[in-house]
């Protein structure tokens, strides 16, 4: 699907809340699997989110994964004035959630920054709690709101766009989350179409607030759709 799409001369982004892994160790994985992808074609929260820190003279207070902490090696870490929240697996422990916890009630203005919101997602052993659910619990004890830097933030599908050189009414978002995938796309200005498969829900068709522009039920179906229409 990925090769018809690239043959047919349109622009492709991969949009992947993935923040476990490098966008180097992301693409190295696919590319094993067979997929022609570059980094240049991958939009992830933690380059955004590096953008960010320094931008603001923020130095974090990290709870992610192991294998992301390379992203932020050029980062100021010492004396942390922020909390940023990735998807940290193992490390989600009450001791590691307490310690940010304690470093985001201790500022005056506690300021804590999430690499995405998702509830859940899906790998071959079934679904997994995403970082939204610990965001969710340091937002509660700390009475602050989270900056979301990847799906579902505008500013994150702002970045893709950007990176392809479209507006959004002339792009497509195909994803299997109803909220951080197609209604993240759409408060953009994009159109989105929801795959059943992945982390699809038949209760996703019935959302009340978020309604994909057409379902598909994988993504060969999703391109067969958008090639019949250039």
């Amino acid at each position: 699907s990925l090769a018809r799409i690239k043959a047919s001369g349109l622009k492709l982004q991969l949009c992947t809340n993935e923040t476990q892994a490098t966008r180097e160790d992301f693409v190295r994985k696919l590319r094993a699997m067979g997929f022609d992808v570059s980094v240049a074609e991958v939009t992830a929260p933690a380059p955004a989110a590096c953008r960010i820190l320094r931008e603001r003279g923020l130095r974090p207070h990290l709870l992610v994964h192991d294998d992301l902490v390379p992203e932020f090696a050029e980062i100021d870490k010492t004396n942390p004035n922020c909390v940023l929240l990735g998807d940290a697996a193992e490390n989600f422990t009450y001791a590691n959630l307490n310690e940010a916890f304690r470093v985001l009630i201790g500022m005056e203005k506690p300021v804590l920054i999430s690499l995405g919101r998702g509830r859940y997602y899906k790998e071959t052993d079934g679904l997994k709690l995403d970082v939204g659910a610990y965001m969710k619990a340091l937002e509660y004890a700390c009475d602050v709101q989270a900056e979301v830097v990847g799906k579902p933030a505008k500013r994150f599908f702002e970045s893709a766009l950007a990176e392809m050189g479209v507006p959004p009414e002339q792009a497509i978002m195909i994803g299997d989350d109803i909220v951080n995938d197609v209604g993240g796309a759409q408060r953009c200005g994009m159109r989105a179409l929801q795959v059943r498969t992945g982390k699809y829900r038949p209760s996703d068709e019935n959302h009340p607030d978020v309604k994909p522009d057409a379902y598909v039920n994988n993504l060969a179906e999703a391109v067969d759709i958008i090639l019949k229409q250039l």
